[in-house]
């Protein structure tokens, strides 16, 4: 490998990093805004994002706990894909790529961007629906902005993952042939 791509490659771990750091702290940031949003409501306003939804409580406390369970799933979801992406790039052997453990990550990958993607379009025509009730919706939308995109890149990542698996296949075949 070349001293370009090997910096390249070290860039790409430390960006992935950053981002997972920044993910796993928005999740817990929000975590921590639910529980005291439940037991001292008071204090949502100095919390992180300031993401304050006591009016749709008073409402109806299923339509607040159905919406912060959107937030914070698709939170963690985001979370647990960059982690995956992490043990992908910690055991991706660039001299082989084409192993079991490399398919299955990306094939792992795949499916959690597909469910951020599924999980944020049913959070957002859900929030459009409780909009039209009456509901204060506002600060809910940032949340589930991208939910096309994830679908889409659901679709292109898993391509990679099949091929990822062919390529496999015909390794171990050359492998064996040798």
């Amino acid at each position: 490998m070349s001293k370009n791509k090997n910096i390249v490659f070290i860039i790409l771990h430390i960006v992935t990093w950053i981002i997972f750091v920044g993910l796993c702290i928005e999740a817990g940031g929000l975590i921590v805004n639910f529980i005291f949003s439940l037991f001292k409501p008071e204090m949502v306003s100095k919390l992180y994002q300031k993401l304050d939804l006591s009016s749709m409580y008073q409402q109806s406390k299923w339509t607040y706990f159905g919406m912060y369970g959107f937030v914070i799933s698709i939170s963690v979801l985001k979370s647990m894909l960059f982690y995956i992406l992490i043990e992908l790039l910690y055991k991706l052997n660039l001299s082989k790529p084409f192993s079991s453990f490399a398919a299955k990550k990306i094939t792992q990958i795949s499916y959690f961007t597909f469910s951020i993607g599924i999980l944020s379009f049913i959070a957002s025509q859900t929030a459009k629906n409780l909009s039209h009730h009456g509901y204060e919706i506002d600060k809910l939308s940032q949340f589930w902005v991208d939910s096309e995109a994830f679908i889409l890149m659901a679709a292109i990542i898993f391509v990679i993952a099949a091929i990822f698996r062919k390529g496999v296949e015909i390794q171990n075949e050359n492998d064996l042939t040798i």
